[in-house]
């Protein structure tokens, strides 16, 4: 038995940190332009809105003014604008926020129709080279990179064709030398 529990203990903490790193989720998705989010507050249609965050990423939304939403994760906007309205305007308001559609992907290099695609939750790189007609007869398999947004600062990785697509997103497919 307690050799089973060794085991285990090894196998989650040599594999764990390979199913993190292919399981990049929408958990801590960061808004950034072109992302559509509806704020909903609950009996007051007033403060319900449905916007497209232009290249700027501010909305002006009423009572709290100018609010910058580029960079901000859904709970974050969600607490901010909570805060905003508690107390001066609202005893105890409850307020949703919901992306509706997501800012698209782009794909280029070896497939057959690159461009920008609208995002998909659960969108893998086989799935957005099917979106884009699929892999040209000279597209490699293994050299498969994605340039993505983090913080402000633009970040080149290496994937493979499970690998998570994100909205920004840049995925390049290149070609095959075999």
């Amino acid at each position: 038995m307690h050799r089973l529990v060794v085991l285990c203990a090894l196998l989650i903490s040599f594999f764990a940190p390979l199913v993190l790193a292919q399981s990049t989720s929408l958990d801590q998705y960061r808004l950034g332009s072109g992302d559509v989010v509806k704020i909903t507050v609950y009996g007051q249609d007033d403060l319900s809105l449905e916007t497209r965050l232009s290249d700027v990423g501010t909305i002006n939304y009423p009572y709290l003014g100018e609010i910058k939403l580029t960079g901000l994760t859904v709970p974050e906007l969600e607490s901010y604008i909570y805060t905003g309205l508690k107390g001066d305007y609202l005893v105890e308001p409850s307020v949703s926020v919901s992306i509706t559609d997501y800012r698209p992907f782009f794909i280029n290099g070896e497939v057959k129709k690159p461009g920008g695609y609208p995002y998909q939750p659960g969108l893998t790189i086989d799935k957005a080279a099917a979106l884009a007609g699929g892999y040209t007869e000279r597209a490699s398999k293994t050299k498969i990179f994605i340039v993505r947004d983090t913080d402000g600062s633009s970040t080149t990785i290496s994937v493979d064709r499970s690998g998570i697509v994100l909205p920004g997103d840049i995925v390049t497919i290149e070609q095959s030398f075999f």
